[in-house]
């Protein structure tokens, strides 16, 4: 296939994946602060509660709206652009997301309109409850579209089935219980709990500096705090058991975003600055922290990590073990009951996935030379310079998100919620957490090059049948179609901060004062 076909489709894809990630985090964070607030509301009666719930619940009625949208659009292209990917794992793949489809989103569905408009039909624990399912489905919902992500990262509970030529599911269990997708699970909605903080911290903080709307100013500062800082610990705890699900599944990935061309032997130390030099093939200028790498990748001071060079010889391997699994599997297509080719197949199935790399090169990979094998194995490197910075930044942005809510906490404890500096800090950091949950996208994503699925199916091999032209149309089409959502998104969000939460819902009396104190709930 052509390869602009390819980088166009996997263009595509990625603009639509990570704009479609700028509303997720934001909804799933989002509906748990509503379940806080809302909780506080039923606990102390106190109508100020109410006011904050609603004004923050207009916010995620806007930004849940946009994330349905785009959504759609995604899962839509695997059908478009990457048709011989659905045809090969789809039994897989599309399980998951089906049942997201049937369980999760119409539990959101249903509940999310009973929740914007029953708060004068149902009674302050019938509604918490409504809200609490709203923000229960959208978490669901994430937890069903990371198994199958995880599954893609590491494809436990499928098996190739040489009869039907297809990957089918052998265990639904080992699919739902991949370690590598519940780390990304509790890892990612982590990160979303984190943006969400930030983004209630930040508009909140700006209400002080302009010295509006006090009241649910500072009480909304308090629990993204609160919050915020709960969630910013457990990204790093949760992203140190990313890092441990690496070492047994994932470990080309690993290698990648350390820059590690060589075994490093226990203890191994994380590199903490470096270049990466893709033509030299080693990193210059290294500093390195010891001990770090081996306690988050192997969990011990007496084991090494594996280097790039090893794995792609390790790669090599499995290449030529899956072209004898090739020959097998084209030998059962003109005579399944070769009960020979069928042992063939079953000792070596665990490597046909490599094989299938050398079809970049020739046709048939039983044709392919040592060189071709070769270079074949070096293609199972993702880009290392890209994965390398794209952790650092992520990793660099967590860090701070910590000192962020760590410092919140604090001033929120001691009453200081007006605290000028803080309050600039905190409007400049809202876009912080989005570039960095962006930028874990592109190291899951990247790192798992050259696999659609990982030692399973290429990508090169995944895509549909499309001219270069179609696919810069649609690109093109796409861009201006979500770029014209983003404008309308911001500017929604930025209309209702403006008229603020008292302008929106449950109009203060005549006489009234429009900030009720004091602080306490």
């Amino acid at each position: 296939m052509d390869p602009a076909v390819i980088d166009l489709s996997r263009l595509q894809f990625a603009l639509t994946a990570l704009y479609h990630f700028l509303f997720v985090p934001l909804t799933l964070g989002l509906s748990f602060l509503l379940v806080i607030m809302e909780s506080i509301y039923v606990m102390t009666k106190r109508p100020i509660w109410r006011t904050t719930t609603r004004f923050w619940g207009v916010l995620f009625g806007i930004n849940f709206a946009l994330g349905v949208a785009t959504g759609i659009t995604m899962e839509f292209q695997f059908g478009m652009n990457w048709s011989y990917y659905s045809h090969y794992v789809g039994d897989i793949f599309g399980a998951p997301l089906a049942i997201e489809g049937l369980m999760a989103f119409f539990l959101e569905a249903t509940f999310v309109g009973l929740m914007f408009f029953g708060w004068d039909k149902l009674s302050r624990v019938g509604h918490l409850a409504v809200t609490f399912l709203v923000a229960l489905g959208t978490n669901l919902s994430a937890l069903w579209i990371l198994v199958a992500n995880g599954w893609m990262q590491n494809p436990m509970g499928a098996a190739f089935n040489p009869d039907t030529m297809r990957m089918e599911v052998t265990s639904f269990r080992d699919v739902l219980f991949n370690p590598v997708a519940q780390a990304k699970f509790v890892h990612t909605v982590s990160a979303g709990y984190v943006i969400a903080s930030v983004f209630v911290l930040g508009i909140s903080a700006w209400y002080l500096l302009k010295g509006k709307h006090i009241g649910v100013a500072k009480r909304s500062m308090t629990v993204a705090a609160a919050f915020g800082l709960a969630s910013s610990l457990s990204v790093v705890v949760l992203g140190d058991e990313s890092g441990y699900a690496l070492t047994d599944n994932q470990k080309m990935k690993l290698a990648a975003l350390e820059a590690m061309w060589e075994t490093e032997p226990a203890p191994a130390g994380l590199t903490a600055f470096g270049i990466p030099d893709l033509q030299a093939r080693k990193t210059h200028y290294e500093v390195k922290i010891p001990y770090v790498l081996g306690l988050i990748a192997t969990r011990s001071f007496d084991k090494p990590v594996e280097g790039i060079f090893q794995l792609v010889a390790k790669a090599e391997d499995r290449i030529e073990s899956g072209v004898v699994a090739y020959g097998a599997v084209e030998t059962l297509k003109g005579n399944p009951s070769d009960m020979a080719a069928r042992a063939t197949f079953e000792q070596h199935r665990r490597d046909l996935g490599y094989a299938l790399l050398l079809k970049r090169y020739v046709a048939d990979p039983r044709q392919a030379s040592p060189d071709l094998i070769k270079k074949a194995a070096w293609d199972s490197v993702p880009n290392v310079p890209v994965m390398f910075w794209s952790f650092r930044i992520m990793a660099g942005i967590g860090l701070l998100m910590i000192a962020l809510f760590a410092t919140a906490f604090l001033l929120v404890t001691l009453r200081r919620h007006d605290t000028k500096w803080f309050l600039v800090i905190a409007v400049a950091a809202l876009p912080l957490p989005w570039i960095s949950t962006e930028l874990g996208w592109v190291l899951a994503e990247m790192g798992r090059q050259p696999w659609a699925v990982d030692g399973v199916l290429p990508t090169f091999l995944s895509a549909s049948s499309l001219s270069a032209p179609q696919l810069i149309t649609s690109i093109a089409v796409f861009t201006l179609l979500y770029g014209a959502l983003a404008v309308v998104e911001v500017g929604l969000i930025l209309r209702a901060v403006k008229k603020g939460p008292f302008a929106q819902h449950d109009p203060v009396p005549d006489g009234a004062s429009p900030e009720p104190e004091p602080m306490t709930a």
